[in-house]
């Protein structure tokens, strides 16, 4: 077996069994992976001690709070971020050793993300592809803000781009699109009611109608056929829904306010 390189690999789970071994098998060349489980209760655990004991619990309170206190706990300074549904390709395995060996003026790097609906059709269109995210970065240089979801990233230093790419089986099918929509847009209601952000459904529908024009339109969609149509329909509605559910929190939390 060749050398493994020095960088540690981050990936936050839940039950995931049918994803994690592939995700897994895809940066078994790290010299450490480590998982950060959030009480999983099918066999997520049992598979990731295949590849690595350094395993913790964890509770899912922000996404920001527990993606900074996971990468916090890999030893190396240089951290691969991963979710369960990702994998490393060859071409960014090659381009990580050569960066790890000669040394680079950047702190973080993006990488291209390939998604893939139904795990048989790649979305190259509507904005999926590329979609360059940070996903590689020095742990004391990089750091999310609190928030529930979608938090900004911060970085201390240069950003570079490398051209290997992340496999992303982002949906099985459409079930699975509107049940992670109506998780999101939930989270988003509460960042944005936590954060005192002004919002009204003239806001929400310009968004709504904006968005959809942008990734079926003018980032091409269509050409991605009915799925393209349905992922620019679903996050356009996106904002609609995330609205709704703010306002009706907001009522609930006035509410409740009068009666102390």
């Amino acid at each position: 077996m060749s050398e493994k390189l020095p960088i540690s690999v981050v990936i936050i789970t839940r039950n995931v069994e049918n994803n994690i071994k592939d995700c897994l098998e895809s940066v078994k060349w790290a010299d450490e992976i480590v998982i950060v489980d959030n009480n999983s209760s099918d066999s997520t655990i049992k598979i990731a001690r295949q590849y690595t004991n350094t395993i913790y619990l964890d509770r899912w309170d922000m996404e920001g709070s527990i993606r900074n206190r996971s990468y916090q706990r890999a030893k190396n300074n240089w951290v691969i971020t991963l979710d369960p549904d990702e994998r490393v390709n060859e071409n960014l395995k090659v381009q990580i050793e050569e960066f790890l060996k000669k040394g680079t003026e950047y702190n973080a790097f993006s990488v291209a993300m390939k998604s893939v609906f139904g795990r048989r059709y790649w979305m190259r269109y509507g904005g999926w592809y590329p979609a360059s995210r940070v996903k590689i970065f020095r742990k004391d240089k990089f750091r999310y803000e609190d928030a529930e979801i979608h938090p900004r990233a911060y970085l201390d230093g240069k950003e570079g781009r490398l051209s290997g790419e992340i496999i992303h089986y982002c949906y099985d099918d459409f079930t699975q699109v509107v049940s992670k929509m109506n998780l999101q847009s939930t989270l988003e209601a509460k960042k944005w009611l936590r954060d005192g952000r002004k919002m009204n459904l003239r806001i929400a529908l310009v968004r709504t109608f904006s968005r959809f024009f942008k990734m079926f339109l003018q980032k091409k969609g269509f050409k991605d056929g009915m799925i393209g149509f349905m992922m620019a329909w679903q996050w356009s509605t996106y904002q609609l829904l995330s609205y709704v559910k703010y306002w009706d929190m907001k009522k609930i939390k006035e509410t409740a306010d009068l009666k102390e």
